[in-house]
Formats: structure tokens, sequence, C-alpha cells
């Protein structure tokens, strides 16, 4: 009975914290005193309706956790000035090669001299000649600080919700003031020896990039670690594996035990004074919470570490308790302790791995047979049951993960991970015999990072799905549960047939002489995915930075996947500036079959073909048209963009680049009569652009700007909307509006819908 409560109330705490991360926004703090008095009256005077009360109460501790976390970011009305902020470093800095990234922990935030309220993680880069900066150092530095915002799009990572969840209340940039200095007084933090482990691995470790596995693997250091690590750890389905894993800390547990039973070996008196089981358990707690401290407290060794806290208690207190009261109760003190983990991935991907292998997965005796029929088991029982969930959160799964974490699973956590432990061990006890031990883990993990490489080639390594939708998610795991349930239940194959939602979705095309636009949200650039019934476009694909970020595949391809497209026709790129082209070879290399045709084709860094004024072409019954640059017009830079032209048989949309006022009478000349278009405001509205001459002779019906919140350009500028507002043209903003999705009926005006901020509104969202 015990047990079923346990498990009652963590179902009904979930649910409360849950509900509220639906919610636009969030209720008044009143009346979540009221919710609270009606949980206490129900847990007091109805014990039937306690899961009520259970309920009741996550809603308000969720609601009040969120509150409180927003109303701890920068307020609004000071985002964009200078800040003096005193803080310690948190977590391990980041060495780019255009900056330097870290987490601020503010202790004192200053304004023209002014202390200002504001307390919690700040994301810091440090763009010019940055000094090298250690984990737990303490500095006084001049930031340009923000609130957390970022880039809204179909299939992108929502960053605002992991500030929130990350306690990020403010984000900004180093100004280059002399005032900036270290300070006294650093304080001692584990993060300091995380890093200081790290920095040994490497210098014994000759390899680079076996040394960032192994740190990876030790004190879940990723920073050594490349774009293209973590793709071939997409690809196989073990990215769980690369930073610490639950099922490390598990294997940290064990060899506590194994360390507490050689102390009893070597001195069996000991017994009389403290039974072994119970040192056993108390060691076991002791060296996995020292490891996830190590890790950096993660939630998924959180997770682990607090499983082994409630059976450590158990076995101490001489009580016993089961897989799922343990789980059960490691889920509500996570609750209890931070209800705003539920927006991580690895929240759900911890707790719902564990419930399935729990129901699921049944004992075969012992024995290496029965330990392998587990193993191999509890892989194919993983890679199925979190499909669903993987989808939702990442957008794409691997078919070949189950084989790939066969191997590596193992690998991981019963050989690298304990040779590593030994490693850190010997380290600080005696550092010349940690070398050949790091030494094996580093090559163990050479010829398996190989194996792995060679797997993420394989088909179906990759395998995009559209955006799942809520209810196809339920049905999918409601039918991964039914499939695995214990032999003997009839009919367990009609499981499959819940997955139909997921895996095949209902994707409405455009009918003949109809098109689809997408603007999407990719800052201060530009990219539109654009789709007739049978043909897909895309016109540019934004920027890519020094640090790596690269828009085309962090944006431009999610996106496509997320939206169901599975290839592409053609790629224009308007012309060379990285805000337009920097992403064009992501998304060249990924549909490498694609048309390419751009304004300044010898400024992109993929082969492109002279985008000319007077091509054209029709895909099924839209026609597209090209109406700059001029042939043999020459090098113009902005005004070399190539402006397309798109007309179906109910509306038209212009595309015209980066083009200026210079460029804009020719552009305006070519477009020939027909109905007003939606257009694409030239430039991202700069005041060279969006003349009142255009915009009166290309009559648009709405107009749409692409560019970043708050911007360094200030675009778009005052004056160019305010010609726009004379006009009476409506003007929308991806800034604003997050991408903007568009529809060009066969048989009716084109019809915007609403932005990606409106149509998935959540509280955390600015």
């Amino acid at each position: 009975m015990a047990r079923l409560g346990a498990i009652t109330a963590a179902s009904a705490l979930l649910a409360g914290v849950l509900l509220v991360q639906w919610l636009p926004q969030l209720p008044p703090y009143w009346s979540l005193v009221l919710v609270l008095l009606a949980a206490a009256w129900l847990a007091w005077r109805c014990p039937r309706w306690r899961w009520l009360a259970w309920l009741l109460f996550g809603i308000a501790w969720a609601a009040w956790r969120g509150g409180v976390a927003m109303d701890a970011r920068l307020p609004r009305a000071l985002e964009g000035h200078d800040f003096v902020v005193v803080g310690t470093i948190a977590d391990l800095p980041l060495a780019q090669p255009d900056a330097s990234r870290f987490t601020l922990q503010a202790e004192q935030v200053t304004l023209d001299g002014q202390p200002i309220a504001l307390h919690g993680r700040i994301t810091v880069a440090w763009y010019e000649d940055a000094p090298p900066l250690r984990p737990c150092s303490r500095w006084r530095l001049s930031l340009r600080l923000r609130r957390p915002r970022g880039l809204l799009d179909p299939g992108g990572a929502d960053s605002e919700r992991s500030a929130l969840q990350r306690g990020i209340v403010a984000t900004g940039y180093v100004r280059d003031v002399a005032d900036n200095a270290p300070l006294a007084g650093t304080p001692w933090c584990v993060d300091g020896v995380r890093d200081a482990v790290a920095r040994g691995i490497a210098v014994r470790v000759h390899d680079r990039h076996d040394a960032a596995l192994l740190q990876a693997f030790t004190v879940g250091d990723t920073r050594g670690l490349q774009q293209r690590d973590w793709a071939v750890a997409r690809a196989n389905g073990v990215s769980h594996l690369i930073a610490i894993s639950g099922f490390h800390v598990g294997v940290a547990a064990v060899f506590g035990v194994w360390l507490a039973w050689l102390v009893y070996a070597l001195w069996p008196r000991l017994g009389l004074w403290l039974p072994r089981p119970q040192a056993q358990a108390a060691a076991a707690l002791l060296v996995a919470a020292m490891y996830s401290a190590l890790a950096g407290f993660g939630l998924p060794t959180v997770r682990t570490l607090l499983m082994i806290a409630v059976v450590a208690l158990a076995r101490c207190s001489r009580r016993g308790s089961s897989g799922a009261q343990s789980l059960a109760l490691a889920l509500i003190a996570i609750l209890l302790a931070d209800p705003l983990a539920v927006l991580a991935a690895g929240f759900w991907l911890s707790f719902v791995g564990v419930a399935f292998l729990m129901l699921c997965l049944q004992s075969r005796g012992r024995g290496v047979r029965a330990f392998l029929h587990e193993l191999s088991a509890g892989q194919l029982l993983m890679t199925v049951a979190l499909l669903p969930l993987t989808l939702w959160f990442f957008g794409q799964a691997s078919l070949v993960g189950a084989l790939s974490n066969l191997i590596a699973v193992p690998v991981v956590s019963f050989v690298i991970v304990p040779c590593a432990l030994l490693g850190m061990l010997l380290l600080g006890l005696c550092p010349p015999l940690a070398a050949p031990v790091l030494w094996l883990a580093a090559r163990i993990a050479h010829a398996q990072w190989w194996l792995l490489e060679q797997m993420a080639t394989w088909p179906g390594a990759h395998w995009y799905l559209p955006a799942v939708q809520a209810p196809a998610l339920l049905l999918a795991v409601l039918g991964a549960l039914w499939l695995f349930l214990p032999r003997g239940v009839p009919l367990r194959w009609l499981g499959l047939l819940l997955f139909l939602p997921l895996l095949w979705p209902p994707l409405p095309r455009p009918v003949e002489g109809a098109f689809q636009v997408w603007v999407l949200d990719v800052g201060q650039g530009l990219s539109v995915v654009l789709r007739t019934r049978d043909h897909v476009l895309v016109y540019d694909a934004g920027a890519r930075y020094p640090s790596g970020f690269d828009v085309g595949e962090a944006v431009v391809l999610p996106s496509m996947h997320a939206l169901g497209i599975d290839h592409l026709d053609m790629l224009v790129i308007s012309h060379g500036d990285n805000d337009h082209a920097g992403g064009a070879e992501a998304v060249a290399n990924a549909f490498p079959q694609a048309q390419r045709y751009a304004g300044e084709p010898s400024r992109v860094r993929v082969p492109m073909r002279q985008c000319v004024a007077g091509q054209a072409w029709q895909w099924d019954g839209v026609r597209f048209r090209v109406l700059n640059p001029p042939r043999g017009a020459g090098d113009r830079d902005n005004d070399s963009s190539c402006v397309l032209l798109v007309e179906g048989r109910g509306g038209r949309l212009l595309l015209p680049g980066d083009i200026s006022s210079a460029a804009e009478p020719l552009v305006a000349a070519a477009l020939g009569p027909g109905p007003a278009p939606v257009l694409l405001v030239p430039h991202h509205g700069s005041r060279t652009s969006s003349g009142a001459a255009f915009i009166a002779a290309v009559r648009p019906r709405l107009a749409l700007v692409s560019a970043g919140w708050r911007n360094r350009f200030g675009h778009p500028r005052p004056e160019v909307l305010a010609r726009y507002a004379a006009a009476r043209v409506p003007v929308f903003d991806t800034a604003g509006q997050g991408a903007m999705a568009l529809d060009f009926p066969a048989d009716a005006p084109p019809r915007r819908e609403p932005g990606w901020r409106q149509r998935q509104a959540r509280y955390w969202r600015e």
C-alpha cells in the first residue's frame, strides 16, 4: 500500500507540475495561495482524494517557482545597458576562436553606481582579447546585458526554455574597459576540481580527441568535442554516454560497494561497530555523490543519485524498497527540489526509460546468459520505448541506436569508466601510475569511437520525421508499453498500430497553383523555405559564425525536417554576405542534388551558378522569375542580390535580398502587372532601402522583416517603418513573431499564419 501511495503521489505531483508548463502565462501569486489551501484541506480531510491534493500542490509549486524564475530575469526596461557585475565563474569556460564563453554567478550588480537586484546566472561572451579563464575565479566585469532570448523555429531548440530551467537571468558580453579585472578571494568549488582533472587527462593522453572523450566520460567536460563528434553520437543514439550518464553513477556506486568490501576484508573487526551491509550502502552513496559532483550534478546523475540514496537509506534503516518505489521517491525528490526540471529532455528520457525497464523487462535468472539477454533486450526496449520522446525533443532518431548501444554501453560503463575512475584516483594518490591507466582507457575509447564513426554512415543512422504532435506522442508511448508487456498478454503486436500517427503523420501539401512559405527566425540574417505541391526552394540560409554555430545546420535543416520536407530542388543565395550565405554549405551538403544559384557566386563557399534577370521556370502551376541582377552588371555588392518573384494563382511573393534604393527602381519596373505582392522587406529594413517610391510602385499587401532582436544595426529602422505605415502596409518581423508562415492558396488571397511565438505561446517566452 505504501508503495502504491508513493507511485500515486509521484504521478499526481508530476501531472500538476506538467500542467503549468503548457500555460501561456502564469496565474497571479494570490491564486496560488488558494490552490495550496485547497490541497492542504483535501490532504487533511479527504484521505481518498490525496492524489488530488498532490496534483494541486504540484500546480501551485510549479507556478510559484516558474514565476520566481521569470521575475528574477533582468527587467525589460534595463535591457541594453552596461552593468558592473561582480561574480564567480561557474561551470567550465569554453574558449572558442571568436570568443570565450562562460557562466557567471552574479554576486553584486550595479548600474551607474546604483545596486540592481539581479541575482542568478548570466551567460557571458568575451570577444576581444579574453584572458585565460578558470572555474571558481571571481571577476569584476563591465557587461552589456539583455534578457534571455533565442530563435524560435519549427523543429528548433527552445533556448528560452533552457534558460529558465538552468536559472539564467540575463545574457551579455564583456565591454572593453579598463575596469575589467580578476578579484582576490577565489573560493574553492567542484568545477575547479573538474577542470584540474580534465587538464590532468590532457597532459597524460597525447591524442587530443582521445583526451576529449575521456574528459567527457570522467568529468562531463565536453569542451574538447567538435560538432562532428556530436553528429556521430546522434547518429548512433549514444549522446547520453558522451557526457556522464546515470548509468556511470551506478557504476561509481558499485565501486563504492567494492571499496567497502575491501576495507572490511582487511579489517573484519569493523563489523563490530558498523554492520557491513550498512557500510556498503553508505559507501555507495558517498562515492556516487562525489562522482555526481564531478559531473556537475546533471539531471541524469541527480536522478540516479537520488535513487541510490533511497536504496541506501532503506538499507541503513533495514527497510525494504522496491525499484518502482525508489523511482517514485526519486521523482518526488526532484520535483520538490526543482519542478522546472520537467523542461529538460533528460528528465523524461531518464525516468521514462527506467520506468519501461522496470515494467517490461523480466528477469531470466542469473548467469552470463541471463545477463546477455537482459542487456540485449534492454537496449531494444530502450530504443523503441524512447523513440517517441527522442523524436519529440530532437526531431530525429537513429535506427542503428539499439546495436550501437549494445556495443557502447558495456564498453563505456564496464571498461572505460572504471579505468577512468581508477586513473582519476591515481591522479591524486600516485600521478605516475595514472598515465598507463588513462592511456589504456584512451585506446579503448579510440577504438570504440572509430567503430561508431563507421556505423554513423549506415542507412537509417539519421532518421527524421515531421514535428511530433502531442496526441501522436501519447499514442506511441502507449503502443510501446503495450508492445513490451509480459508474455501471455494477447495481441501485443497491436501496439505497433499506435505508432502509425507518429511515423506517418498527415502532411497537407499545396494544390496545383498554390504554394507555402516559411520565413525562418535566423536572427540577423535571412532564410526562406518555399514549397509547391512537389518542389521545394530555399532562399538564403542564414549565417555561419566563427564559433562554429551554423544557422544552416542548426535552424534551416531542422526546420525543413520538422515541416516534413525531405528533399530540396533549388538553393538560391541572394548575395555573398555571411548573414545570407553562411549556412549555404550545410544546406548544400545535406541536399547535394539541388540546383544552386546566387547573385554573387564567387563569394559563396560552395559552387553556385550565376543568378541573372530574365531566368524563369515553373513548378506545379507556380511561376518563378528572376528580376535582378541584370546580365553583365558586375560586382555591385548588395545590389547584386538575386531578386526572386514567385507567382501563384492566388497571390505573389517578392524576395529582394539586400538591394538598396539604387536597385529598387529596376526591380519595381520588372515586377509587371498583377495582384499586390507580399514583400520581404529589402535589407532587413535598412535606411538605405525601402524608398517611398519603391513602396508606392510595389504596393505590397503586407511586409515581412527578417531581423535579429535588438540587433546592433537597429533594423528595421524607424524611418523605414514610418514609410510603410504611411502607405498603410502592415509589417511583421521575425524578432517579435519568431518564424512566420504564409499560405498562398490557388483560389484565395495570401494568408499569414500566427508566428511561432504566438502559436506556441508559453509563459517563459519573451
